[in-house]
């Protein structure tokens, strides 16, 4: 395994720890003005103003000369995603410590991150070409650029970082490995071909070839493919075991996958990663006593601790034990699910503990010391207190999120959802339009404003235009299809509106489908019919208020 030791102190400064932000970072020379600077920026953390300490932490740095103010304004404002703001304190400290690869790093991945793809090359490249293994220096980039969700742009970029390397195998690797998760599965496997050609003694290009077979959708070839590789050597890498035996979970083979498993850890007994598989796997199985075993001895590892906690907590979660998942799940505070961790922690303490405000404190102490998940723990309260119909709280910290992330169209769209159900229908419907205009080209923003036009108002033609704009862009999505019948039903369209309403219900058998389909089956005067829909949905999903309120003015009368 090739080590990239100069490389990685550089890349890891990317992955943040909370920041200790004070005016020990500002050395004597540091002017009056500068130190200002960094007490309104200590002040605005504290009020959890983010936005405005990035923006004064950058100023602290433009007025004065301090290497350390500059890192220390261009971490925070990479750390909470202020892109710009990062991006000016970055190339202050790079010209404040010119012969710095770290500030070199942050600029290239700012420039990435916004999108700017030529400047990310070229500073990219500059840190690479010091390299005495550039090919090792790509590979070791492809986390970095995968973790931050934009994989077309990674793939266009990693594709021109490694044109000049055609020689190397991890370039080409590299390569393969971000075409693969840009969903290029052709081009994928050929540079992974091209790789392996390059690197006959290494295994890792062909199982990436062979992960490549399967996203690709040949499941069979990817799995027998690698059981070849397996089986025509004598003394097989375990790494390709481990491969296997993900694919054979992924295709719901998991006493195969645990064979395999098993098989590493009989070869390799202290190998965590495969303690992790074998856990995820009797989870998955429903083997909650066994799987609760296997994290446990996981955790002990010192390995994947995130991983083991996540899963301890749920399976808690899930045997009612409501303490010791809250108390779980608050440790997960880093890695993939440390939201969805944090949230949970949060829902349990307000709904099952009755203590909203130990909830309110847990997301408080998440985002002070995840500085990168500080927004969305904004967001998590917002989203607590609209559950808990405390709208007015709820709004307020949309109202904040919404300032930090104006381009996120998910969070418009439940900002105006949250407008609706405070009977703010005007406003809701501004919001709507809004983002209509703002993603023109977008399924998920047409449907939600013509939808609420043809449920909330008589605008129905208006309603119907969107709708059928979105269902060109998605025509496969039960959600549009059920909006395309809502507003048949609305205009009086019933047996065009029975069309759409069973294919949506047949594709998604979801309460509100089923509470639309029935309204038009009665319409339709097909009673018996309509009954038995609403029946079967009552059956799935008991609580719904929805189904309860067709059954009470459709069906006062029946059992």
């Amino acid at each position: 395994m090739i080590e990239y030791r100069r490389w990685l102190p550089v890349a890891l400064l990317l992955t943040l720890v909370p920041l200790a932000i004070s005016l020990a970072h500002a050395d004597e020379a540091t002017p009056e003005e500068a130190s200002a600077h960094i007490l309104q920026a200590e002040a605005a953390l504290e009020a959890r103003d983010y936005g405005r300490a990035a923006v004064e932490y950058r100023k602290a740095a433009e007025t004065g000369d301090s290497v350390e103010v500059a890192r220390t304004a261009t971490r925070l404002a990479y750390a909470y995603n202020f892109n710009d703001e990062a991006l000016r304190a970055a190339k202050r400290w790079a010209e404040l410590d010119s012969g710095s690869d770290d500030a070199r790093l942050y600029l290239a991945q700012i420039h990435f991150r916004r999108g700017d793809l030529g400047d990310a090359r070229r500073q990219y490249s500059k840190i690479i070409a010091k390299s005495d293994e550039p090919g090792g220096q790509l590979l070791s980039l492809v986390r970095y650029l995968s973790e931050e969700g934009q994989p077309a742009n990674a793939d266009k970029l990693m594709r021109g970082l490694a044109r000049p390397y055609k020689d190397s195998a991890w370039a080409h690797y590299a390569v393969a490995a971000l075409a693969l998760e840009a969903g290029d599965t052709e081009h994928a496997m050929e540079r992974a071909l091209r790789s392996a050609e390059l690197a006959p003694e290494s295994v890792r290009p062909k199982l990436l070839y062979a992960r490549a077979l399967m996203i690709d959708g040949d499941p069979e070839k990817a799995i027998d493919y690698t059981a070849r590789i397996i089986g025509d050597d004598p003394d097989p890498d375990p790494d390709a075991r481990m491969e296997l035996a993900i694919m054979y979970m992924m295709n719901g083979r998991d006493d195969d996958a645990l064979s395999q498993v098993n098989q590493v850890l009989f070869e390799q007994p202290g190998r965590s990663d495969a303690l992790r598989l074998m856990a995820i796997i009797n989870f998955r199985s429903g083997n909650l006593d066994v799987a609760e075993d296997d994290f446990q001895d996981l955790l002990a590892t010192g390995q994947y601790r995130m991983d083991a906690l996540y899963y301890l907590a749920r399976i808690a979660d899930y045997r009612q034990e409501y303490d010791r998942a809250i108390e779980l799940y608050i440790e997960v505070d880093y890695g993939d699910n440390a939201i969805s961790a944090q949230r949970r922690a949060g829902a349990l303490l307000a709904f099952e503990k009755d203590d909203v405000e130990s909830a309110m404190m847990t997301l408080d102490k998440f985002a002070a010391t995840s500085p990168k998940h500080a927004i969305d723990s904004l967001l998590a309260k917002a989203q607590l207190l609209g559950t808990l119909e405390r709208f007015d709280e709820s709004l307020d910290y949309y109202d904040q999120v919404t300032v930090y992330r104006p381009d996120d169209e998910g969070l418009a769209l439940s900002r105006a959802e949250l407008l609706l159900r405070m009977g703010r229908l005007d406003d809701a419907l501004g919001a709507y339009k809004t983002a209509a205009r703002r993603w023109p080209k977008s399924a998920l923003s047409l449907n939600a404003y013509g939808y609420t036009l043809a449920d909330r108002t008589d605008r129905y033609r208006e309603a119907e235009k969107l709708i059928r704009k979105a269902i060109k862009l998605d025509p496969d999505s039960p959600a549009i299809i059920d909006s395309l019948g809502w507003v048949l039903y609305r205009l009086g369209r019933y047996d065009e509106a029975l069309v759409e309403l069973q294919r949506a219900y047949d594709a998604f058998d979801d309460h509100e489908v089923a509470a639309h389909l029935v309204e038009v089956l009665v319409a339709l005067q097909r009673q018996d019919d309509a009954l038995a829909v609403l029946v079967e949905a009552e059956e799935k999903r008991p609580d719904s208020k929805l189904l309860a309120d067709v059954r009470a003015r459709l069906f006062s009368a029946a059992p």
